[in-house]
């Protein structure tokens, strides 16, 4: 089995889908960090089967709240001196800036290409779903 030392200091980023972490990784933008990043994939999860897992040395300013838009039973270990000293259990955030596009061609986002790409969360039938704030087009994961 593979082992991957524990963080000193830093965020332990746990229980994501399997296959989903490079997504993750682009999302929140870990290449323009200047730290050291462990992405472990396929890691064996009684709760998932599979999952996969982030580490991130160091003290960094991330948004973690694209995490619940990703997926929200993925957790987040805040790691300090070797221990967890906080545990976030995440939410689907009200609004996503700049996270994805908006796909609708008539938009003003696609005209206005300063314009921020602002989707909200909406409850519709007891279902999720974004909307872009200017055209109301939903937003349609590529995955499903």
């Amino acid at each position: 089995m593979l082992n991957i030392d524990s963080l000193e200091t830093g965020i332990v980023i746990d229980h994501i889908k399997a296959g989903a972490s490079m997504r993750v990784y682009k999302l929140l933008g870990l290449d323009k960090l200047d730290c050291c990043v462990a992405v472990i994939k396929n890691a064996k999860s009684s709760k998932f089967g599979r999952k996969d897992i982030i580490k991130i040395e160091g003290i960094t300013d991330i948004d973690l709240d694209v995490l619940g838009f990703i997926d929200h039973n993925i957790t987040v270990d805040i790691i300090r001196e070797g221990k967890i000293v906080e545990k976030k259990k995440l939410v689907p955030p009200q609004y996503l800036k700049n996270v994805v596009r908006c796909k609708n061609p008539r938009c003003i986002t696609s005209i206005e290409q300063g314009l921020d790409q602002i989707f909200q969360l909406h409850e519709v039938n007891g279902a999720r779903q974004y909307r872009c704030i200017y055209c109301e087009q939903e937003y349609q994961s590529r995955q499903g």
